[in-house]
């Protein structure tokens, strides 16, 4: 009765753990370049005194899903979606470089380049400041960023600076607390050149609604049948003792 119940207590306990997974896919469908969680449940032996016998349920997020979320055309010069696989280099709080699909850019006050985020782009030599004043920017398909200074002629266009892309491949990133993604080593990647961007476009969430409502409804159920379980646990336990009591 008690592996019984140290089961279905568990698996309920876990099961809230895989829903709040699937509540943060489905609160990012509209955030640009945001990879989706996976989750996977599996048994797990319980270690320690008098715990051996006990297997307990464990609903985990194994990984990202790293597929391409749909490029959209915005017209922005600021705006840029990386075709296919890469990343966009940007500082993190903690002042580590992290990476992000995330293509709205924009400048502050300063000229300090940041994505929508508010998280400073990288260079080739660290966070990219644009030299204010300006009347036009542009962005190559390599992340060369050129600028027109204000009031100088149409034909006026300065290279500045270069974005920092890489392409370490996906099985070697993963995501930090703060939503970026970083290797798994904890070494900043190199940077690499044939990584491509279209300007004027972002690419938005991989998340399908559809396919999270439906999952958080299955979660939703199981975590019902464990409470079940442990009632019905509960009503088993009670016949039991009713009957120690007769006997």
């Amino acid at each position: 009765m008690d592996k019984f119940l140290y089961v279905a207590m568990s698996g309920a306990k876990q099961g809230m753990n895989a829903l709040a997974v699937r509540a943060n896919n489905l609160a990012n469908a509209n955030t640009d370049g945001f990879k989706s969680d996976m989750t996977q449940a599996r048994a797990m032996q319980a270690f320690g005194e008098g715990l051996p016998t006990r297997v307990f349920s464990m609903i985990e997020s194994p990984g990202t899903n790293f597929s391409s979320g749909p490029i959209k055309s915005t017209g922005r010069d600021l705006d840029i979606a990386i075709k296919g696989d890469g990343w966009i280099a940007v500082q993190a709080a903690d002042g580590s470089e992290a990476y992000t699909r995330a293509g709205g850019l924009k400048f502050d006050n300063t000229g300090l380049l940041i994505n929508s985020r508010n998280t400073p782009i990288m260079g080739d030599a660290g966070p990219i400041v644009l030299p204010l004043p300006i009347d036009k920017v542009q962005i190559s398909p390599d992340g060369i960023i050129s600028v027109r200074p204000q009031g100088a002629t149409a034909e006026v266009i300065e290279e500045v600076a270069r974005i920092k892309f890489v392409n370490p491949g996906n099985d070697q990133m993963m995501r930090g607390e703060d939503g970026l993604f970083r290797l798994m080593s904890g070494l900043p990647a190199p940077k690499d050149p044939m990584v491509q961007v279209e300007s004027g476009a972002i690419e938005g969430s991989n998340v399908n609604p559809v396919h999270e409502m439906v999952a958080m409804i299955d979660i939703q159920r199981q975590y019902e049948m464990q409470v079940k379980m442990m009632k019905n646990a509960e009503e088993a336990d009670r016949s039991s003792s009713s009957l120690l009591r007769i006997g």
